[in-house]
C-alpha cells in the first residue's frame, strides 16, 4: 500500500464507528503529505542487569497487582494461544499486530498467532472508538479484561467475579479493547503493552527502568527485560497454578538458563516505589484536573524522591515533569529541571530512551538560545534512542528540530527534506489530524 494510500485509510479508519467524515479541505492537504513512516520489524537488545535483580522484579510482576493485592498463584496460558482482531480496526493495526506476534513467538519463544476474524480464540482484539472506552474506565487509553471476549460482554459482567483479576487462577480467555480514532503509535503502543499483560506479568513497576510494565510511558514497545520476562512465564519449568516460592525456587535456573549474561552483573536493587510517589506521578500525568494541580504533583513527585534519598530514574522523572508543566511559563525554570533529570540519568543503556526525551526539551532551547552546537549534540544524542525505541513522535520532534537547526546555518534543501522525513513520522506518532494542523500552521507561517 503506498504512503497515500495509508493515510486516506488512516482518515477513513479513523472516522469509523460514528465520527465525522474528513472535510474536503482535509483531503485536499492531505495529497502534498509524505508517506507515513513506520519502523522495521527488529529485536530489542538483552536486559542489562542482573539476574538476581529480575529475578525479584519477575515475582513482583507475577504475584501483585498494581493497587497492592497479593496473588496466590502464577498463571499463564497453558495452550498455544490464537488472537483475532473484531470491532473495526485501522489500517495499521494488523500489520502492527502481525509484527508483535512476530517479536513473540521469536524473542519470548511463545506459541501465538493470529486467527482469522470469527474465529473463537483465546485473546480478542476489540477495535472500538475511545470514547466506548472511557464510557467504562474514564482514565484508560485501553485496557485488558480476563473472561470476555467483547466489549459488550464485559459491560454485563464487569462487577462479577470472573472479571475481577484477584480471582484469576488460570488463563482461557482474555479480550484487549483498544481505540481505533487515536494515532497509529499510540494504538501499536496499547497492542505491545496490553497482550503483554494479557499473556503475562499483570503489575507496573514505577522501579523498572528498561519495560513497559511501568506507568510512567517512557518505554512504548516490548524490551529486551520484556521479552525476557515473557520467555520465563512460558519455561517448561514453570505452570499455572504455582506459588511464589515455587517460582521463586526455580526461577534462578531459569534466569541463568535464558540470561547468561545477567549471571555476571552485579546486584543493584532498587527500592520500592511509595503509593504516594506513584499518585502524585499519575496526577502529573493524567489529562484531568487543573494545570496548578499537575505542577503541584510534579513538584511532589520531585519532593519524595529527593527526601527518599533515590538517585535513579524515578528522581530524574520528578524534574522532568517539572519542567515539563513550566516549560511555556517559566522556561528558565523549566530548562534547570530538564538538566537536573539528565544528572540522574547516567550514561547507561537502560536510560537512554528517558535521556532522549529530556535531551529534546534541551535541545528546543538551546535552539532558541542560538546555541547551535549544543543542540546539534543533544539531537544526534538523542535520535538513536528514539530509533531504538520506535518512538515516531519523538523522531518528528528531533528532525523538526534538526530542520530548524538547519535553516539557522542556511541550509534550506537539507531543511525542507528533514521537515519532509519528519512529518512522515508525525502521521505515524501524533495521526492524520494533528499532522494536518501542523502542516497548515507552517503553511501559514510561509505566507507574506
Amino acid at each position: 500500500m503506498t504512503g497515500l494510500a495509508v493515510l486516506l485509510a488512516l482518515v477513513a479508519g479513523a472516522c469509523s464507528d460514528g465520527a465525522s467524515p474528513p472535510s474536503r479541505a482535509s483531503a485536499s492537504l492531505t495529497m502534498d503529505l509524505p508517506p507515513i513512516r513506520t519502523f522495521p520489524t527488529r529485536a530489542a537488545l538483552p536486559p542489562q542487569r542482573s539476574n538476581a535483580d529480575m529475578a525479584r522484579d519477575f515475582l513482583d510482576l507475577h504475584f501483585r497487582l498494581e493497587g497492592g493485592t497479593e496473588m496466590p498463584v502464577l498463571t499463564r496460558f497453558e495452550t498455544p494461544v490464537g488472537v483475532t482482531i473484531t470491532g473495526s480496526p485501522t489500517a495499521t493495526l494488523r500489520p502492527d499486530l502481525e509484527a508483535l506476534l512476530s517479536r513473540l513467538r521469536n524473542e519470548a519463544g511463545l506459541d501465538i498467532r493470529r486467527l482469522p476474524t470469527g474465529t473463537p480464540a483465546a485473546i480478542t482484539i476489540e477495535a472500538v472508538n475511545r470514547s466506548r472506552i472511557q464510557r467504562l474506565l474514564p482514565q484508560a487509553a485501553c485496557f485488558v479484561v480476563a473472561n470476555v471476549s467483547s466489549l459488550d460482554e464485559y459491560r454485563r459482567t464487569r462487577r462479577q467475579p470472573q472479571t475481577n483479576w484477584k480471582n484469576l487462577r488460570s488463563r482461557t480467555r482474555l479480550a484487549i479493547f483498544v481505540p481505533n480514532d487515536v494515532s497509529p503509535q499510540e494504538l501499536r503502543d496499547c497492542l505491545h503493552e496490553e497482550l503483554a499483560q494479557a499473556l503475562g506479568p499483570l503489575n507496573d513497576l514505577y522501579r523498572l527502568p528498561d519495560s513497559v510494565f511501568n506507568d510512567d510511558n517512557v518505554h512504548t514497545v516490548l524490551t529486551g527485560f520484556d521479552m525476557l520476562m515473557l520467555r520465563a512465564t512460558y519455561d517448561p519449568a514453570l505452570k499455572t497454578g504455582m506459588t511464589r516460592a515455587e517460582v521463586a525456587a526455580r526461577l534462578p535456573a531459569i534466569l541463568a538458563r535464558l540470561n547468561p549474561a545477567g549471571q555476571r552483573r552485579a546486584s543493584a536493587p532498587l527500592p520500592e516505589t511509595p503509593r504516594s510517589w506513584g499518585l502524585a506521578v499519575e496526577t502529573a500525568l493524567g489529562g484531568y484536573g487543573s494545570g496548578a494541580m499537575r505542577i503541584r504533583a510534579a513538584h511532589e513527585a520531585a519532593r519524595i524522591a529527593r527526601d527518599l534519598g533515590w538517585r535513579d530514574h524515578r528522581r530524574a522523572f520528578g524534574h522532568f515533569l517539572i519542567g515539563r508543566a513550566i516549560q511555556d511559563s517559566n522556561p528558565t525554570e523549566a530548562e534547570a529541571h530538564f538538566r537536573s533529570a539528565l544528572t540522574f540519568l547516567g550514561s547507561g543503556p537502560d536510560t537512554a530512551g528517558h535521556r532522549a526525551l529530556v535531551q529534546s526539551r534541551l535541545a528546543s532551547f538551546a535552539l532558541r538560545q542560538g546555541k547551535l552546537k549544543e543542540a546539534d549534540r543533544l539531537i544526534a544524542q538523542a535520535l538513536p534512542a528514539a530509533t531504538a525505541g520506535q518512538n515516531a513522535a519523538l523522531m518528528s520532534t528531533l528532525l523538526v528540530l534538526k530542520a530548524h537547526l538547519a535553516e539557522a546555518r542556511g541550509q534550506k534543501r537539507a531543511a525542507s527534506s528533514l521537515r519532509s522525513e519528519s512529518l512522515g513520522w508525525a502521521l505515524y506518532g501524533n495521526g492524520v489530524e494533528a499532522t494536518v494542523k501542523t502542516r497548515l500552521r507552517e503553511v501559514a507561517a510561509a505566507r507574506p
